[in-house]
């Protein structure tokens, strides 16, 4: 069963970043989904950072940014499997 643990708020194109506002925790490792209007497909967490320092989990309420294989959009919901 899958989670609500976060929304996109920014993407960064150029480097293939999500920044992603947490509405639960994330831990490196994680496989979580991004669904939104064009977007849906499932990862593993490879990395997180948190104002450019790599962190291994992050808890409700940061804004973390994280490698993404493909383009999302704002308002993109993340969930935890």
């Amino acid at each position: 069963m899958e989670k609500e643990v976060g929304r996109v708020f920014v993407y960064y194109g150029n480097i293939g970043v999500a920044a992603i506002k947490l509405s639960d925790k994330l831990k490196v490792g994680d496989q979580i989904s991004i669904i939104g209007h064009t977007t849906d497909f499932k990862q593993k967490v490879e990395s997180i950072q948190i104002e450019h320092k790599k962190v291994n989990e992050a808890k409700k309420g940061d804004d973390i940014g994280i490698k993404v294989r493909d383009k999302v959009r704002p308002n993109d919901v993340v969930y935890k499997e």
